[in-house]
């Protein structure tokens, strides 16, 4: 075993298994099942998933007073008929913007979660681009007070793995890992460094770097892998040999 392997285990040991059992066992539809006329994170593309017996992926993202909104883009435009942050608007504005296509508002995390009832696992995935995670992870953790489904958070930034280790850490956590850009040893010190930082429960790795070392010694270990975004056949028997379940972007016929 390598020095590095070992350290891994030292500052960022894996899991007790029975804590993340509920990860494995049934595919996660990204943002939701959506395309054919459904939009991702919509209240459509869940129900899509729940009824395939399919598990959730989400992004979060904060207002600017902090509440948990159910959003992918920084920016309105793609998705909405408006433009402008998100962040820079209060909860109050955002309930009254309108998904396009008829998709309704955009859902707060804990209506989301209101409408999954614990019928299939959720990821929910906080974005964040910068280490001012604090307002955001405590608007998730209020939202999940309570919730009597199975639910895990993750991000690609360690700050947020680490604040739910100390503040809930009853939540099982992960962390996002792609190593696009960053394959030589810099970014392999850079991971190393995000995993001792985050100390998760999971990893959710980029299936376009699988198979990696890195996510073969974490999940060798015990820690479980998920894989992101499975858009074909081909990623899919990538994904069923070097990762426990696949993140999955694929509409539904």
């Amino acid at each position: 075993m390598s020095l590095s392997n070992r350290l891994d285990g030292l500052f960022a040991p894996a899991p007790q298994p029975e804590r993340v059992a509920f990860l494995k066992g049934q595919p996660y539809a990204h943002r939701g099942l959506h395309g054919n006329g459904i939009l991702e994170n919509s209240p459509a593309a869940f129900d899509a998933a729940i009824r395939q017996g399919h598990g959730i992926e989400c992004d979060v993202q904060a207002a600017e007073d902090g509440r948990a909104f159910v959003f992918h883009d920084f920016e309105l435009g793609r998705l909405t008929g408006q433009s402008g942050l998100l962040a820079h608007m209060r909860a109050e504005e955002i309930d009254r913007v309108q998904l396009k296509d008829g998709h309704g508002k955009i859902p707060r995390l804990r209506e989301m979660l209101d409408q999954v009832g614990g019928r299939v696992p959720i990821l929910i995935e906080l974005k964040s681009r910068n280490r001012r995670v604090g307002p955001l992870c405590l608007s998730v953790r209020r939202a999940l007070e309570g919730y009597g489904g199975k639910a895990a958070i993750m991000s690609f930034n360690p700050l947020v793995s680490a604040w739910f280790r100390k503040n809930a850490a009853h939540i099982v956590r992960g962390l996002v890992i792609t190593e696009e850009g960053r394959k030589n040893l810099k970014g392999r010190i850079v991971r190393h460094q995000a995993l001792w930082t985050a100390k998760p429960d999971f990893l959710a790795y980029d299936i376009r770097d699988l198979p990696s070392g890195f996510a073969a010694s974490c999940r060798a270990r015990g820690m479980p892998v998920l894989t992101w975004t499975v858009r074909s056949a081909e990623q899919e028997k990538i994904a069923a040999l070097h990762a426990d379940e696949p993140v999955y972007e694929m509409p539904q016929t």
